[in-house]
């Protein structure tokens, strides 16, 4: 007998809404279920809704996976596997290093893949795609013909579904760095320590497009590895890059090195801090970008990461010039667009600096979002042009 979950009414509509998630609290009898295998999953009235990943530690207990009766074997996954990597191959991407697997967004819940080179990156954050790794990475050998592949299983939402943190080769041999390309911007990435699975893959197609509007002096706050530094140093005068890690500002100082932009110079500072000196001294720059972390990793932060943003935005337009552009991005789920929006415009009330809108945008093609599912559209980031 295969194994079975029953969701109740709410559940039902959940999944006939297009949303893969079902928490614990909408299903109402699980039957022959081990952690992180494929259920069948009914409605109260029997009804057969498709199939899930079953987790007996996480809110989320079902990750839907499919919506209809077929079989769920290794043809399904390397179905799936094809048709995100199939997408990314006919995006052209100009980079080296992009997303090949973005979750729920490619129906592979809970299932990252990012690509550096020749190498792979994955993360399985669910039980389910925890259990299924094995076959998942030969797949992606075999799709891609990678020559190593990591498992970057070491972000805390693994413990949530009573996994170990962990990080391991699971295929080859996978380097301390691996040198990929950005555009024309050339990085050596470090896979096993990195931010998420080694750079913010996130950015790139909005690193050119501020890169249309940058001019002059510019100020990259929360620089990490200098993305947006190095990217829009070609047509800037000066740029100074703001990192509060030591260690991130020596890897922005030899990336510009490496990239032959001398007008890069690099500052360990606490970004808050710095923007009130700054204004205080009465610098002006004519470009500035503001891609702090999250602020808020659950709504419980959402007043406070509010109040955050409103504050560096304050401050970094005060700084700017007239006619010069504001690139401010949040990466907080829990701050939807229109909070973030808001807040940015109350920043621009507060320092009676009028702005226009240039340009909306989002994470790039290669993370997609799944309509329906505002888990998967995190990345908010605008520009904004002052004025006077």
């Amino acid at each position: 007998m295969s194994a079975t979950a029953i969701v109740n009414a709410k559940g039902e509509d959940r999944i006939r809404g297009g949303h893969p998630w079902i928490y614990r609290s909408d299903v109402m009898d699980v039957a022959n279920v081990e952690p992180g295998i494929v259920v069948n999953v009914r409605g109260p009235r029997n009804r057969d809704l498709g199939h899930a990943l079953f987790s007996d530690q996480s809110q989320i207990t079902l990750r839907m996976i499919a919506r209809d009766d077929r079989a769920i074997d290794e043809a399904f996954w390397r179905e799936r596997l094809a048709a995100a990597i199939g997408f990314r191959e006919i995006l052209e991407i100009d980079a080296t290093a992009y997303r090949l697997v973005h979750g729920e967004a490619d129906l592979l819940p809970s299932l990252i893949v990012d690509r550096y080179g020749d190498y792979l990156v994955m993360q399985a954050l669910s039980q389910g795609m925890d259990r299924l790794t094995p076959t998942l990475v030969r797949l992606l050998v075999e799709l891609t013909g990678a020559k190593g592949v990591l498992a970057r299983n070491d972000p805390k939402v693994r413990l949530l579904e009573g996994l170990e943190q962990k990080v391991a080769a699971v295929h080859g041999t996978v380097p301390e760095t691996i040198p990929v390309r950005e555009g024309a911007v050339a990085y050596d990435v470090d896979p096993w320590r990195g931010q998420k699975t080694g750079l913010f893959l996130d950015q790139r197609e909005n690193r050119a497009a501020a890169a249309r509007y940058a001019h002059g002096v510019l100020l990259d706050c929360f620089s990490y590895n200098g993305g947006f530094a190095l990217a829009l140093a070609p047509h800037c005068q000066a740029v100074e890059a703001l990192d509060v890690s030591a260690e991130a500002v020596a890897r922005i100082t030899a990336n510009a090195a490496a990239n032959g932009l001398a007008n890069v110079t690099a500052r360990e500072a606490n970004v808050f801090d710095e923007l009130r000196h700054l204004e205080r001294d009465g610098a002006r720059f004519d470009t500035i970008v503001l891609d702090p972390p999250a602020f808020a990793k659950n709504k419980a932060a959402v007043a406070n990461a509010l109040a955050g943003y409103k504050e560096i935005n304050l401050r970094a337009l005060r700084l700017l010039a007239p006619g010069g552009y504001l690139i401010t991005c949040s990466c907080s789920y829990n701050v939807d667009e229109s909070m973030f929006a808001q807040a940015v415009f109350d920043a621009s009330v507060d320092a009676h600096v009028p702005v226009t809108l240039v340009e909306k945008r989002m994470q790039g093609r290669d993370h997609p979002v799944l309509l329906g599912v505002p888990e998967t559209y995190y990345l908010k980031s605008l520009i904004l042009r002052k004025l006077a």
